[in-house]
């Protein structure tokens, strides 16, 4: 009995201590200011058992057809390269404006069932969004079947599969404001 009553009085003493810490605004929240180290080992930790434990039964497609391939370069030109890069870009506006900073796509392909469910669901805190929401499992395929080609991508592969991307879906970049990477300005 002694056990139960110094346990709910650890717990009621965490979640003061808890409210305490909320109410003084201590942690700094800012996208320009890091997380502290264990928040950080934390919030990856969390994340990466997540989205291993939720993509394990994913079975992903064939991602070698070309026409595939071409489908998701095109809508990453449209919706990602501001975040992840492509080839030949170095950097971004966008991008040095994150926390934590996306990772870049251009150095490895990412395992395809995690790919597709980060996709498809996003991950909270981190601005990647929930593209399933606008987007059915044949294109976010496409993007998966793309990303497993692109680390050895060269800037003029990019640029040929994606030199019309701007028709996808009928999104425009004259409509949308947003500049498609090119050589001449996204290459650094």
């Amino acid at each position: 009995m002694r056990f139960i009553g110094a346990l709910i009085a650890w717990i009621i003493i965490a979640v003061i201590a808890f409210f305490i810490f909320t109410f003084s605004g201590v942690y700094q929240v800012g996208a320009d200011v890091p997380h502290w180290r264990i928040t950080r080992q934390a919030i990856g930790m969390v994340r990466e058992h997540a989205v291993e434990r939720r993509s394990a039964d994913i079975k992903p497609p064939p991602l070698d057809d070309p026409a595939l391939v071409k489908e998701g370069a095109e809508h990453y030109a449209e919706m990602c390269t501001g975040c992840h890069l492509a080839p030949g870009m170095t950097d971004s506006e966008l991008r040095d404006g994150l926390y934590p900073e996306p990772p870049n796509l251009t150095r490895f392909a990412p395992d395809p069932a995690e790919s597709f469910w980060i996709i498809k669901h996003g991950l909270k805190m981190t601005a990647m969004p929930a593209w399933g929401k606008t987007h059915d499992d044949q294109k976010i395929w496409a993007m998966v079947a793309y990303l497993q080609k692109q680390p050895k991508m060269s800037v003029a592969e990019f640029q040929a599969l994606t030199e019309h991307a701007d028709e996808v879906e009928g999104h425009s970049h004259a409509h949308s404001g947003m500049a498609m990477p090119a050589a001449a300005s996204s290459v650094h």
